[in-house]
């Protein structure tokens, strides 16, 4: 797989797209409000327009968005760099198919879990939850990726110890997402991939 091929580069490339427009571009709005308001990941609140917004108050895409969103050039930095190292490794293993089942559902579980535990009128922003995982599935699989065990729980150490010791970060969607990698996978690991069934059924 090449990288400039890749979900993970293709992924990259978009959301960091989104984040120079939503900094640097504040005429671009979404009725009375800027981009980035309308695309973080929040419950309901009244924005400044005087309206109430949120998930809860049928915005439901901001469960999809908030990877679209970032606080600051070094949040979005140390993401997508993340994002570039890891991805890539679980992309090749799992194949594009699966991978992006397991970016979405990491997704989709990480905002929701940020939703309902954080307080109502809380907002958040970025793409962690999903980055988380990607940690997940690694604690699952990492050893069939090539990955230096050690190293990676080390590594998802440091970032749990972050993730709590650090003001501001929503908990909730990184701890969500980890524990959607590593559902997915354990589920992708009873349900192997259709190619790998034929080559078994082939050797009868």
């Amino acid at each position: 797989m090449k990288l400039k091929n890749s979900l993970t580069t293709v992924l990259i490339f978009i959301i960091v797209a989104f984040y120079i427009v939503a900094a640097y571009a504040p005429t671009v709005t979404w009725g009375s409000l800027g981009l980035q308001d309308h695309l973080m990941l929040i419950n309901k609140a009244v924005f400044p327009d005087g309206q109430l917004h949120g998930v809860y108050a049928g915005e439901w895409w901001r469960i999809f968005t908030v990877v679209l969103t970032h606080a600051s050039w070094i949040h979005l930095g140390f993401n997508m760099l993340v994002l570039f190292q890891l991805g890539n490794i679980v992309e090749r293993y799992y194949g594009k198919g699966r991978y992006a089942i397991l970016l979405l559902v990491s997704l989709v579980v990480s905002s929701f879990a940020a939703v309902q535990l954080m307080p109502v009128n809380q907002s958040t922003v970025g793409a962690s939850g999903m980055i988380f995982g990607l940690f997940g599935v690694m604690l699952i699989s990492g050893k069939h990726m090539g990955i230096d065990y050690r190293q990676l729980l080390v590594w998802i150490a440091i970032n749990l110890v972050i993730t709590f010791a650090v003001p501001g970060i929503a908990w909730q969607a990184h701890i969500g997402g980890l524990v959607a990698g590593v559902a997915i996978a354990l589920i992708f690991q009873a349900i192997p991939p259709r190619q790998s069934r034929q080559r078994r059924q082939s050797v009868y």
